[in-house]
């Protein structure tokens, strides 16, 4: 019987059967080359421009190594934006929790077929939709002729809407402008990105565990305490890189419900787009990163990525 020749194809395909390093290296290059391009070389374009400066005359960068941009950073009204962000990134995160950990739960322990998949839907439903519809929507909302005044009036609860709105650190003319608002929308926006990780994490705790502990005497209570609570912490620490990276990043939702309260997002937008000032944008755009970076060292060791 004669055996015909082995193509170039044919070649090729058991090289790559036979050299799973070569087809990994295949198969994972390209993107990651793009990625190197793409996203390590904008930041270091980025951290390449924080050290440069604007000629106040002629409005020109000037390619010249200085670190005028970061001392601007430690003057008291740019500290107060990026301790104003991160404040508000850490409420959102910890709103996320409380709001997220008991729906996530029932969604891993308790609810069954039909009813399981439709508080799938309810809770993907928003991210299906424009993240500006969104926006607006709650806008027309939290408007002081909107939707929750009237049901707070309706309610007799609109004394304390309005006592609420008193207060000089999240109060304001109506919640559209107002902190508070923008608080809401932001736990809106991002209680998706907490509860998913939250039920797979839940989902994952074996079932034997839970009975061991029944059966050593452990009342339901403690259960929850010692074995759901700490092995359901990777998943609430997954989630809260995203609800507190997104809210640190974002400059469109305080831009659009909120009152004249900056934000880091919003200051590195003005400074880039409006000012045209690209070293000092660059600079504070730093600070996000840094935060985010000391972050996710934290939730690491809280064993947020074995939950992602």
């Amino acid at each position: 019987m004669t055996t015909l020749p082995a193509t170039l194809g044919d070649r090729v395909s058991a090289a790559l059967v036979t050299r799973k390093g070569l087809l990994l290296g295949l198969l994972l290059g390209p993107p990651l080359l793009w990625f190197g391009v793409v996203y390590l070389g904008s930041l270091l374009s980025l951290l390449a421009h924080a050290f440069f400066r604007l000629d106040d005359f002629s409005g020109q960068i000037v390619y010249e190594l200085g670190l005028s941009n970061f001392r601007e950073i430690f003057t008291p009204a740019n500290l107060d934006v990026a301790l104003r962000t991160t404040v508000m990134a850490l409420a959102v995160t910890l709103a996320c929790t409380v709001i997220g950990f008991p729906l996530a739960y029932y969604m891993a322990r308790h609810a069954r077929g039909g009813t399981k998949a439709l508080l799938y839907v309810a809770v993907m439903l928003p991210l299906w939709s424009s993240y500006l519809v969104r926006l607006y929507a709650w806008k027309l909302l939290l408007a002081k002729e909107g939707a929750i005044s009237w049901a707070a009036q309706a309610l007799h609860l609109q004394g304390l809407l309005d006592l609420l709105l008193a207060v000089p650190v999240i109060g304001g003319n109506s919640l559209s402008f107002s902190p508070l608002g923008t608080f809401i929308v932001f736990v809106y926006m991002w209680l998706p990105f907490m509860i998913l990780p939250i039920q797979a994490a839940i989902e994952r705790i074996p079932r034997s565990l839970l009975e061991a502990s029944g059966d050593l005497g452990a009342s339901p209570r403690q259960t929850f305490r010692r074995v759901i609570l700490p092995l359901a912490m990777p998943g609430v620490a997954a989630g809260s890189i995203f609800t507190f990276s997104l809210t640190l990043g974002d400059y469109i939702i305080p831009q659009v419900i909120g009152n004249s309260t900056l934000y880091i997002g919003q200051v590195v937008y003005r400074q880039q787009g409006v000012a045209g000032n690209l070293p000092f944008a660059a600079a504070f755009a730093l600070v996000p990163i840094v935060v985010i970076v000391a972050y996710l060292a934290f939730a690491k060791r809280k064993g947020a990525f074995d939950a992602l």
